[in-house]
């Protein structure tokens, strides 16, 4: 497509909003009838004459004689017979009858065929046309003829045939009798019949009585057609059979005149005593009928010529009172309020309602409701019309005083004959001149009320008056009867398809050519592009003459044709405005009028298109004349003080006005409609049915439509290609171009939406103040050059938007020739809703109804290559491209074409053959990424297993959606980035179901009817991560990442992830590893600051994967560093914290990865980096202490359970008068232990925080002694923490067990924490402590305590080092202050004495080697007494001496013999042994 002819969606709606305010305008100037006639009550000038110098308003286009069968019969008769005559225009004949004979004839050509019918025997008195009802005669029966004789009716059929090209389908008629549809009248001869459009057939009697003739199918004991008295009742029966006419009394006024108005379902009537009459039909015009009023003096009080003046003229005097020559109802259309005009003899019209109350001030809407369903009431006179003037064509000028308020001589006045009325139009017979007879036609006046002499501030009531012209043409002998000429079926279905919504059209039941008459009433001008021109035909007495109406734009195309001088130009767009006058203009250029006489020359054409161009007379672009102005400016020697000045607007030319009221007045019946319409029937309870959904217009009137939008369009385009007008003017100005002719916007008209009323106006710029005041606002000021460059540029979008509408009705009617009902049944729901409340202007105009438009192109789509072979796309993709390139163009083609691809390739069963088809349509789609409706092409090359496709399309669609990356932008607008990234996340979701699909699929039964496999679902897995790792996008990649994640393909993810994988699980675990590393070479892993940063629980998963991912590589440091983390992690929240035990596997793991990385360094001290090693040991420096935090968690929730317990048994006995412990203490420890346990739950703790927060208040000792000894706190034994703590460990101990517990723990922790020697351990305060409690205890009989167990226990927690233990003991009892007593004094010398025997022993098991450390010879030693010649003499002797030197300590004991002598027995036994050894015996 070429550049300037490219669719600008924001042009095409600013044109959209300005072509809604022309129709607003357009339809709200159509005024109610009564509003009109109220406001011209007030005027002096009601009618006009038309200009002699143009071509008439009115013309006999051909005048025929009667048929000379007709005149011969007339004279047989010598002119004594019975004659009648009237117009069917239903049927387009005339006829006549002669006594019994009628003929009928047609009146619009000469066929020389004159249909005679003779078959009753009585003289003819009424005839009438109906159309047949449905279902009761064959379909060749159209119509029903009514023969009226005095004695019977006959009902006569009326068979209609087409010519042979089906132009006419009028060309010939035949009559069918009926006999059995006879029925008599029962003496009362017919004066008139009227017929309803559902075929109701009514009959007025000279009787007064109104009758319908009913006819039905018949049956066994019902007549198949009889005649019912509408109007009688018991009274009017009794005299009409029992009472002889004799003993009648009073005058029978007989009803001469009746016409029926179906929109109300009301029937009017006259009388012979100039009677009116109405009748209620009921709701729906099947009600009984009622006579509702009747009155005989019509007279409108506000009349001048009756009872009042009217000012400025001369009441006229008359002899009698004039009659009624006419009757006729007002549609709707016309008026809503006003139901009915009588013509009277003179001339003037009363306009009638049949309602009580009226509205006023009620504009005619395009979907207004009216006041249909309100029942007549009365006969009220609404407004008088006064009579038209004659000499009517003597020079009566425009806007010159009326004749009608002139006094008139008593010889001038109106002497009607013959009346009719139709839509807006008089014809009256005057018969005041004794020469000639003539017909005066008056029409509404279509030009101006600007161009009427006046003065400055005329009200707008005068602008609201009706006017009308006043034709004369002399007539032949007097007229009879009148009627209108009915459109061609096929034009006027065409009109009523496109205004059938509008009110007035809707529920009526008449013809479509009876219809389309009604937009008559509304004047030439909104119709005249799409109605033809008016034709009457005016049965006289000397034959038929057909009279032709010209509409405005014929008058102008004889102008034209003519070759009138300039001024008629100048006159006729002054008479009519330039905006009117150069649409008008348009019309005859575009050749967009319908005219089925006259074909429009090329002269035509080109005289009009130079006058649309013609600034001259079309005036140029302005601002707002300085006179509107004035009134508001300062009077003269003064100021005005405070007085703001208007901005001044650009007011466009009369071009621009003409081609917007052209445009909307084309786009006025479609453009607020909707285009689909759900057609309900009504089901047999009464209710609507679901019913179907198919297009409100027809084709034919689509067609029609688009072919005159297109014809506008293609004319304005070749004015700007030729550079015509202000096209030219505009292009020359350099700049412009490029902005204006094709579409690309620049400064001027960037703003354009802002500037008030006019939509295409540039940005605003002042330049200066006005020369009113420098304070005051300044007016905005253009250049000529700029005011032309915003035409052009409005004229433009308006170009656009047609071009748009008529792709719109292109496309519109491609759908309905291929059953628009069925390809909406195929859509969604939603689709299908959205559509039938879709209207035009939303189809044109806004993106939704583009969307809306590519389903319905869709769907007709997969008609065309559906599996039964319907056609290709090649067949109506042409079409499509050449009709509405807009909503389908070469994109959508090559969508399309793939979709043929994917429907042949999901037929075939061969592989190479599918994959080649897929291939095919990936090619065809890879070239229009934009137009690819991924999900439903994605899903079909799913069901292909093509996954580059599936994998690809959508990558590409999101590169053209953003290309220049806007939602990785953070500069821009957020908002524009949000919908940026929408855009591509929507491209990135559908390959992501794709996985999900492909996840689940395994063991299925796919849509192609195979069943999935494990290795193949593996294949295709990995070809999608394959696929999707080659783009370049990492925003997809992230996406894609996070999928595999939440499907459990954490596998495939970490084997075939790209580069950006770890980047990724870095950046979604919140704490890029760089920062880690940075930090950890400038100073030790120990002193990292904030390594445990808070991480989500939702984002562990991503810092697991990263640890995998660096276990995989190979890459331990790494590994260690995101384990660390994830062991070290804060969380605020318990349901988030992992559990110690997860925390432990983490740094435990953490560990192994470290050492890992110190195995590949290489052991040799030169490779291996430091910093490796600092991880190591502190990592395993935090797994130590988390096993200490484990374990205070563990202790205190022992704690917790065990108060509990114990508050529950307390409870559970509550008579027991000594209760153990505090209840209330109790509960608040066990609270508080519990929290603290929740506490060490929720996040790591430090060493000290360990010691000072949780182990210390709750007691646990032991724990304390290890994490002092974990943390080095003190080397020396005498330090007083470690001492406190020795000691309140084995208060513990002995307030819980005694000293069998308090040596048992001794034992248990001085192996765990000095697991070389007990150096460490505060040998000497342990000792003395447990040694008095243990004399203690024995003494008082509270525990039995053996003399070897304390000993022992030392002996045990230092791994046997009996020479450290004997330390102890020597520096105890050499220290009388520290152990006054004897009793203990003894009792420390039986502990020494073990421990003397446990060093010999040690010392023999160590020689030998045959017992362990520590083992007592007392318990075993074989052949021990032979191994002591290699015992070393100094170790033996020192043991000696210490034995003399304890048995002394014995002997010095002031305590009685019995108690010491086993103590002294037990070393002097030692001592013997050891120095004789051949006779030493194990104990």
């Amino acid at each position: 497509m070429a550049r300037e002819d490219e669719m600008i969606g924001t042009d095409v709606a600013s044109a959209g909003l300005h072509i809604s305010e022309c129709i607003g305008r357009d339809v709200a100037s159509q005024l109610d009838l009564e509003e009109a006639l109220e406001a011209s009550r007030y005027t002096s000038h009601p009618y006009a004459s038309h200009p002699k110098e143009w071509p008439p308003a009115a013309e006999v286009l051909e005048t025929r004689e009667l048929p000379p069968v007709l005149i011969e019969r007339y004279a047989a008769a010598g002119g004594e017979g019975t004659a009648l005559c009237g117009i069917f225009p239903e049927i387009r004949r005339a006829w006549a009858s002669v006594d019994n004979s009628l003929f009928l004839w047609r009146f619009d050509k000469r066929d020389g065929q004159c249909t005679e019918y003779s078959g009753v025997e009585q003289s003819i008195c009424a005839v009438g046309l109906a159309r047949v009802k449905h279902g009761i005669f064959i379909e060749a029966i159209q119509y029903m003829l009514l023969v009226a004789t005095p004695l019977e009716l006959f009902l006569i059929g009326v068979c209609c045939a087409a010519s042979v090209d089906g132009a006419d389908p009028y060309a010939e008629i035949s009559l069918q009798p009926l006999p059995e549809y006879t029925v008599s009248s029962d003496g009362v001869t017919m004066t008139c019949v009227a017929c309803m459009d559902k075929g109701q057939i009514f009959a007025a009697g000279r009787d007064g009585h109104i009758y319908e003739i009913q006819y039905t199918t018949g049956s066994s004991w019902r007549k198949p057609c009889r005649m019912v008295c509408l109007t009688t009742g018991f009274g009017t029966l009794v005299s009409r059979w029992i009472l002889p006419n004799a003993l009648k009394f009073g005058a029978v006024d007989p009803i001469v005149d009746m016409v029926i108005d179906n929109e109300r379902h009301a029937i009017y009537a006259r009388t012979e005593g100039m009677k009116l009459q109405v009748y209620d039909l009921g709701v729906g015009g099947s009600g009984p009928l009622k006579k509702i009023a009747e009155e005989k003096n019509l007279i409108d009080p506000r009349d001048s010529q009756y009872g009042g003046r009217r000012v400025g003229s001369r009441a006229i005097v008359r002899d009698a009172k004039p009659s009624i020559v006419s009757i006729a109802p007002l549609s709707t259309m016309e008026s809503k309020f006003l139901h009915m005009v009588v013509v009277l003899s003179d001339g003037r019209r009363l306009y009638i309602s049949t309602s009580r109350s009226t509205t006023n001030n009620a504009s005619v809407g395009l979907t207004g409701l009216g006041n249909a369903s309100q029942r007549p009431s009365c006969l009220k006179v609404i407004a008088t019309r006064p009579s038209p003037p004659l000499g009517v064509g003597g020079g009566l000028t425009f806007g010159a005083m009326s004749a009608a308020n002139r006094a008139q001589p008593e010889d001038m006045v109106l002497k009607v004959e013959t009346g009719f009325y139709s839509a807006g139009m008089l014809v009256l017979s005057d018969s005041s001149s004794p020469a000639i007879s003539s017909l005066l036609i008056v029409n509404r006046d279509s030009t101006i009320q600007s161009s009427l002499p006046s003065n400055f501030g005329i009200s707008s009531r005068n602008s609201r008056a009706l006017r009308e012209l006043v034709s004369s043409l002399p007539v032949d002998g007097r007229m009879l009867c009148v009627t209108d000429v009915l459109p061609l079926p096929d034009a006027a279905a065409t009109v009523h398809s496109l205004y059938s919504d509008l009110d007035g059209f809707d529920g009526l039941r008449e013809s479509f050519e009876k219809a389309s008459m009604r937009l008559w009433a509304r004047g030439d001008l909104p119709f005249q592009h799409i109605l033809p021109r008016r034709k009457i035909i005016v049965f006289s007495t000397m034959g038929l003459m057909e009279i032709v109406f010209n509409r405005p734009v014929d008058i102008l195309r004889r102008l034209f044709q003519s070759n009138a001088p300039r001024a008629q130009i100048e006159e006729f767009f002054s008479r009519f405005g330039a905006g009117e006058a150069a649409a008008m203009c348009l019309m005859l250029a575009a050749k967009l009028i319908f005219d089925e006489d006259n074909v429009i020359s090329n002269l035509v054409t080109e005289r009009a298109a130079e006058t649309f161009e013609d600034p001259g007379i079309v005036g140029m672009p302005q601002l707002e004349s300085n006179n509107a102005l004035s009134s508001i400016r300062a009077p003269a020697g003064g100021f005005s003080m405070g007085q703001v000045l208007p901005e001044a607007e650009p007011l466009f030319s009369g071009a621009h006005e003409g081609l917007c009221l052209c445009a909307s007045r084309l786009l006025f019946p479609v453009w607020e409609l909707p285009v689909m319409v759900v057609q309900r029937e009504v089901g047999f309870d009464g209710r609507f049915e679901d019913g179907i959904v198919c297009c409100r217009l027809q084709g034919n009137a689509m067609q029609v439509l688009e072919s005159k939008i297109r014809a506008l369009e293609q004319f304005i385009r070749s004015r700007r290609n030729k550079r015509r007008g202000l096209y030219g003017s505009v292009a020359g100005k350099g700049d412009f171009t490029g902005s204006i002719l094709y579409g690309i916007r620049s400064d001027v008209g960037a703003s354009s939406q802002n500037e008030g009323r006019n939509l295409f106006a540039p940005s605003s710029r002042a330049t200066g103040s006005v020369d009113v005041a420098s304070n005051k606002r300044q007016r905005l000021i253009y250049t000529n050059a700029e005011l032309a460059a915003m035409e052009v540029r409005a004229m433009e979008c308006l170009r656009r938007l047609l071009r748009r509408s008529s792709e719109a009705l292109f496309l519109l009617q491609t759908i309905c020739h291929h059953h628009v009902t069925r390809l909406i049944q195929g859509l969604h729901s939603d689709v299908r809703d959205k559509l039938i409340q879709l209207t035009f202007n939303q189809l044109v105009c806004s993106e939704e109804g583009d969307q809306l438009a590519m389903q319905l192109i869709s769907g007709l789509m997969e008609y065309y290559t559906g599996t039964d072979g319907r056609g290709t796309v090649d067949e109506v993709s042409a079409k499509l491209r050449d009709g509405c390139p807009s909503y389908f163009n070469e994109s959508d083609y090559k969508y399309f074409l793939a979709v043929e691809c994917l429907e042949k390739a999901s037929m075939t069963h061969k592989a190479d053959e599918k994959e080649n088809l897929a291939r095919t349509a990936f090619n065809h789609l890879s070239k229009v990424p934009e137009s690819t409706d991924l999900r439903t092409v994605c899903k079909r090359f799913e069901d292909l297993r093509f996954y580059e496709a599936v994998v690809r399309l959508p990558l590409q669609k999101a590169q053209t959606l953003d290309p220049q990356g806007d939602a990785f932008n953070g500069k821009i607008d957020p908002d524009r980035r949000q919908n940026a990234l929408v855009q591509r996340e929507q491209c990135y979701e559908i390959i992501m179901n794709a996985l999900r699909s492909l996840k689940d699929e395994v063991g299925r039964v796919s849509c192609s009817g195979s069943i999935l496999d494990r290795a193949s679902q593996d294949k295709y897995i990995r070809q999608i991560i394959q696929l999707s790792v080659q783009w370049p996008d990492t925003a997809f990649h992230e996406h894609l990442y996070r999928t595999l994640i939440e499907l459990g393909l954490e596998d495939e993810l970490l084997e075939y992830g790209g580069s950006d994988l770890v980047s990724f699980l870095q950046s979604a675990g919140r704490k890029p590893l760089q920062e880690v590393q940075a930090v950890t070479v400038v100073t030790p892993m120990a002193t990292t600051r904030n390594p445990e940063a808070s991480i989500p629980s939702n984002q562990t998963k991503y810092l697991d994967l990263l640890a995998r991912y660096y276990v995989m590589k190979r890459q331990h440091f790494l590994a260690a560093h995101v384990l660390y983390r994830l062991a070290e992690r804060h969380c605020a929240d318990a349901v988030e914290a992992p559990t110690l035990e997860q925390r432990r596997q983490y740094l435990s793991n953490a560990v192994l990865q470290a050492k890992s990385a110190s195995s590949i360094s290489g052991p040799s001290t030169s490779t291996r980096n430091p910093i490796d090693d600092g991880l190591l040991d502190m990592l395993e420096a935090k797994l130590v202490v988390l096993r200490f935090q484990m374990r205070i968690k563990d202790e205190l929730e022992s704690i917790a359970l065990r108060l509990e317990s114990h508050r529950a048994t307390v409870e559970s006995h509550p008579n027991d008068p000594f209760p153990q412990g505090d209840l209330v203490y109790d509960a608040n420890t066990a609270k508080i232990a519990r929290d603290k346990a929740k506490e060490l739950e929720l996040n790591l703790k430090s060493i000290t925080q360990l010691y000072n927060d949780y182990a210390v208040p709750f007691q646990l000792w032991e724990v304390c002694l290890e994490m002092l000894n974990f943390a080095n706190y003190s080397g020396d034994a005498d330090s007083k923490i470690v001492r406190e703590t020795w000691v309140r460990l084995v208060d513990q101990a002995l307030s819980r067990g005694g000293v069998a517990e308090a040596c048992t723990v001794l034992k248990r922790v001085g192996t765990n924490l000095y697991p070389l020697d007990g150096s460490s351990i505060p040998l000497d305060t342990l000792c003395l402590h447990l040694e008095k409690a243990a004399l203690e205890r024995l003494s008082s009989g509270t525990e039995v305590i053996g003399d070897e167990e304390i000993a022992r226990a030392l002996l045990a927690a230092c791994r046997g080092r009996s020479e450290h233990v004997l330390f102890v003991y020597d520096q105890l009892l050499s220290n009388g202050a520290i152990v006054p007593s004897q009793n203990l004094r003894l009792r420390l010398l039986r502990s020494v004495l073990l421990v003397l025997r446990e060093w010999v022993m040690s010392v023999f098991a160590y020689r030998l080697g045959a017992v362990t450390t520590g083992d007592s010879f007392m318990l075993g030693g074989a052949s021990l007494l032979e191994q002591t010649s290699t015992m070393q003499k100094g170790v033996c002797d020192k043991i000696v001496s210490a034995t003399n030197r304890y048995m002394t300590e014995v002997r010095r004991l002031g305590l009685p013999q019995s108690q010491t002598e086993p103590v002294y027995h037990g070393f002097k036994e030692l001592e013997e042994k050891l120095l004789t050894p051949s006779s030493f015996q194990p104990y």
